[in-house]
């Protein structure tokens, strides 16, 4: 008898294979090509047997307080950052404009402030047009000598002198070099009708143009200071303010900046020096320093007095008895 041989599954069953997963017996096949190639319930990892032991878990380590225990000590909040402080430039002094002959935007006019007595004593020449000619210019003594001037001391962080009882009541505010007036009374014109003149003295005081353009790489430096000093104590009074406050000190600063433009856009070629944006900017940072409790000064703290040096002992002397030391035999 010849020897039977056993069927060999042809290459087309797997096709037929793939077919019968379309057929009403999709599940089953599914299922079988799952645990043919390892997928679905296949490739989840296997279950322990029951009655294994398993590790237990992890404890707290010796010596940490539970999460609720209530004498646990509470974790280090984060501190709050120390507060910010103002920044405090120089405070100008009278000292630097006494006897100085300053003129009105660098152009015309003269101001001279001058020590009398305890106090202090301004003779002044306003600048002015001609009430009757308005295209001719004329000038006016005030007062037709020395001005006695009111020291109010430094509300806003610079010395500031007035006049009130003169015939053209006015400000003084000193700067660094030079004097910021305005007007005491209801408009800035100053009308004397004896001279048949009428003035405008506010504005900045200061020396002639010619003296300032070689210091103006120093003036653009010191603008990038005063500038940086004003932003950051503006910033610093918005955040102290209450809310209902914030809104008049933005208001006040947007107007500092489009005042100062406009004052300083007379001054005599400011383009070129920068003399006026500078001192007024400066003022404004010394103001917003005041108002933020710090008193400015005009001199820096002086140093400690050094302690006088000992002088070394000199061998062969006691350095307490100041007497010679015995010899050794």
């Amino acid at each position: 008898m010849r020897p039977t041989r056993r069927p060999v599954l042809p290459l087309l069953a797997v096709p037929c294979l793939a077919l019968a997963a379309l057929m009403p017996g999709e599940a089953s096949a599914q299922n079988f090509f799952e645990e043919l190639f390892g997928i679905g319930r296949a490739a989840k990892p296997p279950v322990p047997p029951r009655g294994v032991p398993t590790a237990p878990p992890s404890g707290p380590i010796p010596g940490t307080p539970l999460p609720d225990d209530p004498s646990a000590p509470l974790p280090d909040a984060p501190r709050p950052a120390a507060p910010a402080r103002p920044v405090v430039l120089k405070a100008p002094s009278e000292d630097g404009v006494v006897g100085q002959e300053l003129m009105l935007n660098g152009l015309t006019g003269s101001l001279k402030l001058e020590r009398s007595g305890s106090g202090m004593a301004a003779r002044i020449t306003l600048p002015g047009t001609k009430v009757s000619q308005p295209t001719e210019s004329c000038k006016v003594p005030l007062g037709g000598g020395p001005v006695s001037l009111t020291s109010e001391g430094k509300p806003e962080g610079v010395p500031r002198y007035e006049a009130a009882a003169a015939e053209c009541p006015l400000r003084f505010d000193v700067t660094e070099g030079g004097v910021l007036v305005s007007s005491l009374g209801p408009t800035p014109l100053c009308t004397f009708s004896a001279q048949d003149c009428a003035t405008a003295p506010v504005g900045l005081w200061g020396p002639a143009a010619a003296g300032l353009i070689p210091r103006s790489a120093e003036f653009d430096s010191a603008r990038g200071v005063a500038d940086k000093a004003v932003r950051e104590n503006y910033k610093l009074m918005t955040q102290r303010a209450r809310r209902e406050d914030v809104r008049p000190i933005v208001t006040e600063q947007a107007a500092f900046s489009s005042d100062r433009e406009q004052l300083c856009r007379t001054y005599a070629r400011e383009g070129a020096h920068g003399f006026c944006h500078l001192r007024v900017t400066e003022n404004r940072a010394l103001a917003l320093a005041t108002r933020l409790g710090v008193t400015v000064t005009t001199t820096a703290t002086p140093a400690a007095t050094p302690r006088p040096r000992r002088k070394p002992p000199v061998e062969g002397m006691n350095p307490d008895s100041g007497t010679p030391a015995p010899q050794a035999e």
